[in-house]
């Protein structure tokens, strides 16, 4: 990835290591055991989020969604996926040196060792391939970083909520009420996040024809929605279904955060098992 102005993070991975120490809800760690955010990547993080609260206008979304929504950019199978992501290693990295296809397998075995259900070690798996929006020429603030609903007022949990009054939403009085263009009680299903990876993937899934269960079209679609899922916001937008699949989005969200070591996994011996895995779920070419 290039250091252009539409690309401020110098890996992409630099927005996860902010908000796994926002985030964290475990024992307090060291300091050093953290990126430290007072050097310039902390500047290239709040770079990032000043462009992606500018330009995430509900304009922007739905104009993303006819672009991309056509999947007529190529056919991959998952492994192909993944090798077309590995591509987007910066051998820079000064904090651990693994590809993306290597944090991948990291969530999805720390999942498997915990004895989970075997689609929810796939959903581990894939659940960041819709980054290859990067390799088609999507700049990183439209690609990573927290989600949030587009149509509606913005939250005050939001991260950096102060550049959303660069949005020109946030000054439009269709978008700057608690629903917005929305019903009460409409559900996630009807509501336009800011567009990413997470919805991107979901959607290229989903077309498929996919037999992966609803918790994990849940943990692909909103695992970056921190605004609901860690501050409980957005409620008046909920319905009883979004309320029964929270949990497994929070019961996901600790894997994609905390799963990254130095030690590599060992694809060759893992492949055959994956193999299985991606047969049964998501076999063949999928359309991106």
């Amino acid at each position: 990835m290039n250091n252009s102005p539409a690309n401020p993070l110098r890996r992409l991975e630099d927005w996860e290591d902010f908000v796994a120490s926002r985030y964290d809800a475990s024992t307090p760690k060291a300091r050093s055991d953290y990126r430290n955010y007072e050097n310039p990547a902390r500047d290239s993080v709040r770079e990032f989020y000043r462009l992606n609260h500018r330009f995430q206008t509900y304009d922007f979304v739905l104009e993303k969604k006819r672009q991309f929504l056509q999947f007529n950019r190529r056919e991959m199978t998952i492994l192909e996926a993944m090798d077309y992501l590995n591509t987007l290693i910066d051998d820079s990295d000064p904090d651990i040196d693994l590809a993306q296809k290597e944090h991948l397998l990291q969530t999805s075995e720390a999942i498997r060792a915990d004895g989970h259900p075997d689609w929810f070690v796939l959903t581990g798996l894939i659940h960041d391939l819709g980054k290859v929006l990067c390799l088609f020429g999507e700049p990183q603030w439209a690609v990573v970083g927290d989600t949030f609903p587009v149509g509606c007022r913005f939250s005050e949990k939001i991260v950096y909520p102060e550049f959303l009054n660069d949005n020109p939403d946030c000054w439009n009085p269709q978008f700057n009420t608690p629903l917005g263009v929305y019903e009460p009680g409409c559900g996630l299903r009807n509501v336009h996040l800011s567009w990413g990876h997470d919805e991107y993937l979901f959607h290229v899934v989903t077309q498929s024809g996919c037999t992966l269960p609803e918790p994990a079209l849940y943990m692909i679609r909103f695992h970056s929605f921190y605004p609901w899922h860690r501050e409980e916001e957005y409620s008046q937008l909920l319905d009883d279904h979004d309320r029964e699949m929270l949990p497994w989005v929070r019961k996901f969200n600790p894997y994609d955060l905390y799963s990254k070591c130095p030690q590599r996994p060992d694809w060759a011996e893992l492949k055959p098992y994956y193999l299985d895995l991606i047969d049964r779920y998501l076999p063949g070419p999928l359309r991106w």
